[in-house]
């Protein structure tokens, strides 16, 4: 009977206790606040922010339907967002009379930034540092930070579904061994690029399980980057090129006989992606580009 009664007590007490967080939670909320776990400790923010800045990561919250009424100058200039960021204001850390005006209820940057004591005497500031999460758990973070966790981790699993599910597709077309290479052309320098830095890479080589080319995995899917001359560029070449190219570059090298001879260009083997499109790896880019490589893959 001691241990019966023991126990009801003990579970009327964890139930009460139980009870008593979800009450604060729910009060908080209908405060219209939650606490979000940064990097640098917790942090009040609204339950639903009205007026978001955002000097990193803009993409992502644009992703969530997220009311952002100032930007980053590399998202404002980004083609995928233009009709979203029509009549958003561009800002930057260093402009924080331009801050204040535009009122926010929530800030997010990153932790390289400077003035940021004075950024969060303005709004509830979140800071985040670039690299630090996957391109997915990036995404869930910022849900759980609008308090869109759910919506966001639904997003994730969906994607994560459909790329594992065409990558199955192009092996099956082109062969389990088929390789990729990802390059951009600068003004007098070629990159290609590893596993995780945009242009598509967490789609092609995370997501689809592509192969990369030997020469790329030695030199550019440790350090993500790989710079080089044009006359190597063959050496780095797979069964099939995705080809960054800006619309303000110098693309003379695509004349060049070093390119044109590369096979993968020989046979029409080239998926061409804009830049200036292509330098995020949030939900709204990443169906962007998984459109582009199920065509460029797999349609004749």
């Amino acid at each position: 009977m001691k241990n019966m009664l023991y126990a009801t007590s003990m579970l009327f007490l964890f139930t009460a206790c139980s009870d008593g967080e979800d009450a604060e939670t729910s009060a908080a909320e209908e405060d219209g606040t939650i606490t979000y776990e940064s990097e640098a400790g917790p942090v009040e923010v609204p339950a639903n922010p009205e007026r978001i800045i955002t000097l990193t990561n803009g993409p992502n919250v644009l992703a969530l339907d997220g009311n952002v009424v100032g930007v980053d100058s590399w998202t404002k200039a980004n083609p995928l967002f233009t009709e979203k960021l029509e009549d958003v204001e561009e800002v930057s850390e260093e402009n924080l009379e331009k801050i204040i005006e535009l009122e926010p209820d929530l800030i997010i940057g990153g932790t390289h930034m400077n003035n940021v004591e004075q950024l969060q005497e303005i709004a509830p500031t979140v800071l985040f540092t670039w690299g630090e999460l996957d391109y997915l758990s990036q995404q869930v973070e910022i849900g759980k930070l609008l308090n869109k966790e759910e919506e966001a981790q639904d997003w994730v699993e969906d994607f994560e579904a459909r790329a594992k599910a065409s990558g199955e597709e192009i092996k099956e077309k082109h062969g389990e061994d088929v390789t990729v290479s990802v390059f951009e052309n600068g003004d007098k320098e070629v990159y290609v690029f590893g596993n995780n830095y945009a242009r598509g890479t967490e789609i092609l080589y995370q997501a689809m399980e592509l192969e990369m080319p030997e020469k790329v995995e030695a030199d550019a899917l440790e350090a993500g980057v790989h710079t080089m001359s044009s006359e190597v560029v063959p050496e780095y070449a797979g069964d099939y090129i995705v080809l960054s190219r800006s619309q303000q570059g110098d693309n003379s090298f695509m004349e060049t006989d070093t390119w044109n001879n590369i096979p993968a260009v020989a046979d029409g083997n080239v998926i061409e992606i804009d830049t200036e499109a292509s330098t995020y790896s949030d939900p709204i880019t990443l169906e962007h580009l998984l459109e582009v490589f199920e065509e460029g893959f797999l349609e004749e």
